[in-house]
């Protein structure tokens, strides 16, 4: 065996079993283990890890692992204060939009886009939203503007921009900067070549070098986007949503995950199975979280958010979260959401398109939710 694919085989094979035996060891009383097996999913191997990860008992110890996993706790208390300030007001007819920054973790300030409805009454307050970007240009396409070195958002779809897309049905929308990317990019990677598209490589390497990973800084950061935004005059603290695509959809998986203010979540072009995805073909280093394999495939992360209402959009031609693993995530949350009894919450749109932004079931499926 030379070539090591067999090993990498093997590998996930071994760590899959060991995942279902251990939840194997608190699968319950007899009778509960009869019931299981009648109604398994259809690779029952699985079947015992689904029916642990559908235990709300057991979340917390599931939460407290992935927080470890990402070494969230190495970023210090996220509780500093904010220190806000807008930057730049623009009304933009229905719509306004604020660019802000403000403190997360570490001294380090998270430039923002706030997209408010036009005309709001005095003291009236609407659910809010963080709204994730992917790689690309940053949170500017989001918002319908260019980024730096790239062509302007097209209206496509979606109208002018995404954000405004979900202002107009009545949600205070704020789109962070994810770190490393658009105006958050290294300014040693920017030396090297003024037009680098991310700052995920650099990032990612030095961080892990530290014991500590790119996608823990994004949550840690993300916790803080939602401190900011439940300060908002228009917004109601008890109604925020997340709605993420591609690396927005992994920081909407992660954060809602692990955060319980999420009162509902829109994971896009990203559900899938690491097996399947970030495993069977070249990704951004900064989806590889050290150790994740040994807890959990990524369908049982998502299953973390139940009970609370989720919702997946995904690609049929999707390239690099293909189908067929999307296909496998959804029926195993799906599975988790039954077993939990809340499978009414749980809703996904196939779309006819490759790895791209859709909304046409989404963005009225997040409005609902938060408004009702």
């Amino acid at each position: 065996m030379w070539a090591p694919d067999e090993f990498l085989e093997q590998m996930y094979q071994t760590l899959a079993a060991q995942r279902t035996a251990a939840a194997r060891k608190g699968e319950g009383s007899g009778a509960d283990r009869e019931t299981f097996a009648e109604d398994a999913p259809t690779r029952p191997t699985e079947a015992a890890h689904v029916h642990a990860h559908a235990d709300m008992e057991g979340a917390g110890t599931r939460r407290a692992r992935l927080r470890q996993r990402l070494g969230l706790s190495a970023f210090g208390p996220l509780n500093g204060p904010l220190a806000p300030v807008v930057l730049e007001r623009v009304t933009a007819g229905d719509v306004v939009r604020e660019r802000i920054e403000f403190s997360t973790v570490g001294g380090l300030r998270m430039p923002a886009y706030v997209v408010v409805p036009n005309g709001l009454t005095p003291g009236e307050r609407l659910p809010g939203v963080l709204l994730w970007h992917g790689h690309g240009p940053g949170s500017r396409t989001m918002v319908g503007l260019a980024g730096d070195g790239w062509p302007a958002a097209p209206a496509g779809r979606l109208g002018d921009n995404v954000a405004s897309a979900l202002a107009r049905r009545g949600l205070v929308v704020m789109v962070p900067e994810i770190a490393g990317f658009g105006d958050r990019r290294l300014q040693r990677d920017l030396r090297r070549d003024p037009n680098a598209p991310n700052s995920c490589f650099s990032l990612s390497v030095s961080l892990l070098m530290a014991g500590r990973t790119l996608a823990g800084l994004r949550v840690a950061e993300a916790m803080r986007a939602a401190d900011y935004l439940q300060t908002r005059p228009e917004v109601d603290p008890e109604r925020i949503g997340s709605i993420g695509y591609s690396g927005g959809g992994m920081v909407t998986t992660l954060f809602a995950a692990l955060d319980l203010r999420v009162r509902a979540a829109v994971v896009g072009i990203y559900a899938n199975t690491f097996q399947q995805s970030i495993l069977a073909m070249p990704h951004c280093i900064c989806n590889y979280i050290p150790g994740l394999l040994e807890d959990a495939e990524l369908p049982d992360i998502l299953g973390l958010i139940a009970p609370r209402p989720l919702f997946i959009e995904s690609g049929a031609d999707d390239p690099i979260f293909p189908l067929a693993g999307t296909t496998e995530a959804v029926a195993r949350v799906k599975e988790i959401y039954r077993r939990a009894g809340c499978e009414d919450r749980f809703d996904y749109h196939i779309f006819p398109g490759r790895h791209e932004i859709w909304g046409e079931r989404s963005f009225a499926w997040l409005a609902e939710q938060l408004q009702s």
